[in-house]
């Protein structure tokens, strides 16, 4: 559980800096360069995400549970995870209506993402995955609406409706993927055994 925690921390943590340290990140940038402070950021994020992956995957060999979901609740978790996956290909599309409408869809992806696994997962492992994503996310979305507030930042435009189609199909094509085979093949459990 120790790995797992620590994989938390640090890739968490590093996409905290700019939330609860801003003042922080700004003199990285100055003192380090931004390209030196993109390395290091994504040095400390992809040791996290190691370390969160292999700490889950020890945590799964003994599990501390807490509760064991009904059946039918993989249901409601699929349907949710549709959206999900959707609102994080939106956030990777050029602004449409959906992107200025929902202002973040990345964060809002995993403020589904989280709760939607939680239902189906009950034990300590997920618990602590799941739930400090979903922490950090509300978190992250407090901190850019302060920033957005200050002039600090900008939500996006909307844009031409065509991305938000193109975005949409797409998620439903990652969507049907994971459910028939990458959510298997990445993480060793099948959304629905017996497809």
């Amino acid at each position: 559980m120790l790995i797992l925690i620590l994989g938390l921390v640090l890739f968490l943590g590093i996409h905290s800096v700019r939330i609860f340290a801003p003042g922080f990140r700004d003199v990285q940038l100055v003192t380090r360069g931004e390209n030196t402070w993109k390395i290091l950021y994504t040095v400390i994020a992809l040791i996290g995400l190691a370390l969160i992956v292999w700490g889950y995957s020890i945590a799964r060999l003994d599990p501390v549970v807490f509760w064991v979901a009904p059946a039918w609740m993989s249901h409601l978790t699929a349907l949710l995870m549709l959206f999900a996956i959707i609102f994080l290909v939106v956030s990777q599309f050029p602004a449409g209506r959906i992107k200025a409408a929902v202002k973040h869809p990345m964060l809002l992806s995993v403020k589904i993402w989280a709760p939607a696994h939680l239902l189906v997962n009950g034990d300590l492992a997920s618990i602590l995955l799941f739930g400090s994503f979903l922490a950090w996310a509300v978190l992250d979305r407090i901190s850019i609406k302060k920033r957005v507030r200050a002039g600090l930042a900008v939500d996006p435009a909307p844009g031409p409706v065509k991305w938000d189609i193109a975005a949409v199909l797409a998620g439903v094509v990652v969507y049907v993927a994971f459910v028939l085979y990458l959510h298997q093949f990445l993480f060793g459990v099948a959304p629905f055994p017996n497809l």
